[in-house]
Parts: C-alpha cells; sequence; structure tokens
C-alpha cells in the first residue's frame, strides 16, 4: 500500500491543504455574512453562485490546461482562488461576493480536473481502486477538517479568511515540486442530456434533484443553524456532522445496491431523507437533536448522487464513460445553482425551517419519480451491473472515471507537447507523450 500511495503523496497533500481551505470557506462565508447582514436569499445567491463557477469551470478549464500545461494551469487557479478568498474579507459587499464566489467555483473545477487526470495517469488497473479511494477519504476528511477551523477564530476575525487563504496557497507547494511526470491526458467536457436521459432517466432527473436538495445544504445550513439558536461553533458541527455521515455512508450503500435495485435503494434513502428534513424543519430543537437529526440527514442524502452516478454507469456503454460522468455531474451542478435559490425563498416564506422543508419537496418530487420508473422498467440483472466504485460516484471532484483515460477517445485531449516535462522517478520510465488519432 505504501509502496502504491508514495508517488502521488504530493498530490494528495495537495488535495488535502486546497480542500481544508476550501471547506473552511464553506462555513465560514455563510457565517460572516449573517453577522453583516446579508439577507438569507443573498446568501443562497451565493451559494448558487459557486456551483454556477464549478459548471462552468468544468466546460472551460479543460482548455486553459491544454494551453499552459497542468502544473501552471494549477499554480494559476490556486494562486486566484486564493486572492478571491483575501477579496472576501476586503470587500463586504453582496453583488462583489457572487462574483468571489463564481470565480471560486470556477478554479476549484480547473484544479479538480488537475488533480484527477493526474491520479488517473499515474494509476494502474492493479491498483485504480486504492489510489481513488484514498482520494476520496483525503477529500471528505480535508473538507471536514475545514469546516471546523472556523470554530478557531470569530467569524469576524480577519485570521479565518488568512487561514483559508494560507491553506490554498501553500497546496502550491507540493504540486509544484513533485517528480511525477505531468500527465498527457485529460477530458474534455461534453453534454447531450437527452442521450443520457433516454439511457438511464433516474440518472439525469436524480442527479439533477439531489444538486437541488445538496447545493440547498451546503449554501444555506449554517444560516438554518444560527437560526435555531446554535452559536459559530455549533454551526460548524452542524454541518460537519452532516458531512462525515454522508461520507461514512457512501461504501455500504454503494455497495448495497450491487446486490438489488439501485433505484430501491436511491428509493429508501429518499424516503429517509424526507423524514428527516420534515423532522429539521418542523419540529422545535431540544438539547442533540439538531446534531442527530443532521447526522441522520447527512447519511440519507449525500449518498443519493453516488447511486444514481453507478445506476448511469450500469445503463451506458464502457465506451461513454467519459461522457456519462461529464453528464451526471454537470446535471448535479446545475440542479445545485438551483437548490440554494429555491431554498432562501422557502426560508423567506416558511422561516429558517423552509431550507429543508424545500430539501424534502426536492427528494419527494424524486421519490415519485423513482418509483414510477421501479414500475416501468425492470430492474437490471447483478450480472450487468457494472460494479460500485467509490471514486467515480464520488461527488467531489470534476471527473473521474473507473478505468484509465484513452487517448482515443473523442472526449480526451492531450496537452501540446510543450507543456509537458517529463520527469524520471523511481516507479515510472520517462513520460511519453501522445497525441489522440481524432481531433476533439
Amino acid at each position: 500500500m505504501a509502496r502504491t500511495l508514495a508517488p502521488i503523496t504530493a498530490l494528495l497533500l495537495g488535495v488535502a491543504f486546497l480542500l481544508a481551505g476550501n471547506g473552511l470557506q464553506f462555513t465560514l462565508l455563510p457565517l460572516r455574512a449573517t453577522e453583516e447582514g446579508f439577507s438569507a436569499f443573498s446568501i443562497g445567491i451565493m451559494g448558487s453562485s459557486y456551483f454556477a463557477g464549478f459548471v462552468a469551470g468544468c466546460v472551460i478549464a479543460p482548455y486553459l490546461i491544454l494551453r499552459a500545461g497542468h502544473i501552471r494551469a494549477f499554480a494559476a487557479m490556486v494562486a486566484t482562488a486564493t486572492v478571491a478568498v483575501l477579496a472576501h474579507a476586503l470587500m463586504i459587499d453582496p453583488d462583489i461576493w457572487f462574483l468571489l464566489r463564481a470565480l471560486t467555483g470556477f478554479c476549484l473545477a480547473g484544479i479538480y480536473l488537475v488533480i484527477e487526470s493526474w491520479l488517473n495517469d499515474r494509476a494502474s488497473n492493479d491498483n485504480r481502486g486504492l489510489v481513488m479511494s484514498t482520494y476520496i477519504i483525503v477529500n471528505y476528511a480535508a473538507i471536514t477538517a475545514g469546516q471546523l477551523m472556523v470554530t478557531l477564530y470569530p467569524a469576524a476575525d480577519f485570521r479565518l479568511f488568512a487561514l483559508s487563504a494560507a491553506l490554498l496557497a501553500v497546496a502550491i507547494v507540493p504540486v509544484a515540486l513533485t517528480r511525477s511526470a505531468q500527465p498527457a491526458p485529460i477530458t474534455i467536457v461534453r453534454f447531450r442530456p437527452m442521450r443520457l436521459y433516454h439511457a438511464a432517466p433516474v440518472a439525469l432527473v436524480g442527479s439533477f434533484m439531489v444538486g437541488v436538495a445538496s447545493g440547498a445544504f451546503w449554501g444555506l445550513a449554517v444560516v438554518f443553524a444560527l437560526a435555531i439558536g446554535l452559536d459559530a461553533d455549533g454551526a460548524a458541527i452542524f454541518t460537519s456532522v452532516a458531512v462525515a455521515a454522508g461520507a461514512l455512508a457512501q461504501w455500504p450503500i454503494g455497495r448495497i445496491s450491487d446486490r438489488i435495485d439501485r433505484r430501491a435503494v436511491l428509493a429508501v434513502l429518499l424516503a429517509g431523507a424526507v423524514v428527516a428534513g420534515l423532522a429539521l424543519g418542523l419540529t422545535p430543537v431540544m438539547g442533540y437533536s439538531p446534531f442527530v437529526l443532521a447526522f441522520l440527514f447527512g447519511a440519507l442524502t449525500l449518498p443519493g448522487y453516488s447511486l444514481v452516478a453507478a445506476h448511469a454507469y450500469d445503463k451506458t456503454p464502457n465506451s461513454e464513460a467519459v461522457e456519462t460522468a461529464a453528464g451526471i455531474l454537470l446535471a448535479f451542478g446545475a440542479g445545485s445553482i438551483a437548490g440554494p435559490v429555491l431554498a432562501s425563498a422557502a426560508m423567506a416564506v416558511f422561516g429558517s425551517g423552509g431550507l429543508f422543508l424545500a430539501t424534502a419537496l426536492a427528494q419527494c418530487l424524486l421519490l415519485a419519480f423513482v418509483i414510477h420508473r421501479i414500475r416501468v422498467q425492470v430492474p437490471l440483472e447483478t450480472s450487468e451491473k457494472t460494479g460500485y466504485d467509490l471514486a467515480a460516484c464520488a461527488p467531489v471532484g470534476a471527473m473521474v472515471t473507473a478505468e484509465p483515460l484513452d487517448v482515443q477517445d473523442p472526449l480526451v485531449a492531450v496537452p501540446d507537447p510543450a507543456t509537458i516535462v517529463p520527469v524520471t522517478d523511481e516507479t515510472t520510465a520517462e513520460a511519453e507523450v501522445r497525441r489522440p488519432e481524432r481531433a476533439v
């Protein structure tokens, strides 16, 4: 295991610093915005802006990487994201924060793409599961740790913004100094929703609706926690408990869905998430009940993306894995853009509990659609399924596929040789640059 992970230690270390800084922002910015008197609707727009930038980054960032190369593009986007963090503290204005969150989302999408294409290139068929699963674990652990860092200082203290910026900036160091060769292939996003819908309706509709619920939670959970009487530390713990629960539930739920109809597993989760959401939105706060319900909500809601992604891979050819991954991701991103806006409108009408009433409504609608599809479409046999893959099904990055990227795939591109620096180390021979035979 150590021998397998040693060549990518620098990349994983960079990811850990980067996502700890980004996780800190997810909690810090709503806290600070609330203290500055931003409305719930404005904070919801902030959440939507981040995901709008993320979707744009998934589409545009590959071309920046093709032009500049992996390391230079990574450094440029990390530097830009670092400046954006500090700008939040210098310019306290909702309109400016909308733009800064969109810029951060754009940069994070590009950064994820660099890291994931690098890991895809470094992994072999023998160790791909270990490499990608370790990457996912690092993601969740770093985001959770970053969220809890908000407890170190008051939200009004500049030091939290400085800490987030420092974590982002230091992520450049291990990547810039790595001896690993830059990878050649990267993925180009193509989204054909009707094609995906005809192949796997539950996957496309499910990824959008799961995005609505998840985006609403990421954007406004802190606002809800403060409104029910938790302090800043309590709000950070509230969101972290939900994220940790979702991370812990990913693998066992995925493995269960390998044995029975994934849609049935999704339906059970949705029914539970609706109940948890209604409990959070309607019941009074008693002792530790918000944290218990947050744990249940996270465990039942966050694995939804994994199930719809796995279902999509079951229903589409292996040759279309890259396009399938892109389609699911972009549908999820579109839902995540809509979610915070819709939830903030619900909060304006129903109070703070409107957040989870909105997520419950989204999940209830999806539940009805899933039940309909179960009734009209027979499930796949176990032998027909691709098998749950933690990395390819986790909604934490830009795009990961379960197999190595194929340079013959029209959605896979190779950077110009001038941007790739072949480097040798103890585990690889000199890197060779191959051009795809078909134009991208």
